[in-house]
């Protein structure tokens, strides 16, 4: 299906971007707009030295969007530039961003290109022994991203909402949001949004365990990870798509690390973040934190399938698979709260 959503450019605005970012037009030796993602549009661009960039164009400033998608390209320059300080996580480096829709009338970012391709498409040639020792990598880098942290909690862009000075308040007002999201968009919901916010309000006091607002990534499944894979080895090339990062609760990445799974299984992952520096324990609050935080990616995602361009037969697949995913985490809420 062609997706309204994403803004494709014309050649001539192609050239304008190149310029505005103190690229040659005349330099490129080839660009191709890349398939993945349902929300920018993205170029790879070819340079004649053989350097290789990445752009993203926002979507149209009156496309329809989720509360907290506001700004978001924004974040993910803040994400790339903080991770890229840590000295120990691959990730873009930005060459260029522009905020000001003067150009192209939308948001875009340019970028280095990372070595290799998804993960996810790689899953089935990437060997047992491989893939653990990539986990620990993996592990390592969350952990070193962990280590960063921000001035308060939420997400960092301002058109959203002012940083909290608990992780509570702040995870309680991006539950109302993506509430609110569903009521303005229609969304069908497994449970009414009244029960869903009672559960979540029942349960939130676990939330103030956390005392130091990390920078979460919070979708690092393996669709955002970049493997470089040689016949002798493979490496860890990125971790790329950083636009909806928040400051808050480290934890909340084991729930896009393990998408649909359980992160405590993961052995190598957790031998690597814990060698890292980092600090977990599943004990009963963390495994109730864990809950909360998938309810809320769930939710995300179902207002999404409704958002973006797809087949019928795929919104109502995934509706009824995440929909499940939503009904056993809220079931653990209702078992915490009695």
């Amino acid at each position: 299906m062609i997706n309204r959503h994403k803004r494709q450019l014309a050649c001539i605005e192609l050239n304008d971007v190149l310029k505005t970012s103190g690229i040659n037009p005349g330099l490129v030796r080839s660009c191709e707009e890349l398939p993945e993602g349902t929300f920018n549009t993205v170029y790879r661009i070819r340079l004649t030295d053989g350097t290789c960039l990445v752009l993203k164009v926002a979507p149209n400033p009156d496309a329809p969007i989720l509360t907290y998608e506001h700004g978001i390209m924004a974040t993910e320059e803040l994400f790339y530039t903080l991770a890229v300080g840590t000295g120990r996580v691959p990730t873009p480096r930005v060459a260029h961003a522009d905020y000001r829709r003067a150009v192209i009338g939308n948001d875009f970012l340019v970028m280095t290109e990372c070595p290799g391709q998804s993960w996810f498409d790689q899953r089935d040639l990437i060997g047992d022994n491989d893939g653990a020792r990539l986990r620990v990598d993996l592990g390592r880098m969350v952990a070193a991203l962990h280590q960063v942290t921000g001035p308060g909690f939420g997400y960092p862009q301002e058109a959203v909402a002012p940083l909290a000075q608990s992780w509570r308040t702040a995870f309680l007002a991006m539950t109302g949001a993506v509430l609110g999201d569903v009521l303005r968009y229609d969304v069908t919901l497994p449970r009414p949004t009244s029960e869903i916010n009672a559960l979540v309000l029942a349960n939130a006091a676990v939330l103030d365990e956390v005392t130091k607002p990390a920078m979460v990534h919070f979708d690092l499944w393996l669709g955002n990870i970049l493997v470089d894979c040689h016949e002798r080895s493979s490496r860890i090339g990125g971790l790329i798509d950083g636009e909806r990062a928040f400051w808050g609760d480290p934890v909340a990445d084991f729930v896009s690390l393990a998408l649909f799974g359980d992160l405590t299984k993961d052995d190598s992952f957790l031998a690597g973040y814990r060698a890292a520096g980092g600090r977990v324990t599943f004990n009963a609050a963390t495994r109730l934190r864990l809950a909360l935080y998938r309810t809320y990616l769930y939710l995300i995602m179902l207002v999404e399938s409704v958002l973006r361009s797809c087949s019928r037969l795929e919104h109502r697949q995934m509706t009824a698979f995440v929909s499940r995913h939503l009904v056993s985490e809220l079931a653990v809420l209702a078992g915490a709260a009695r």
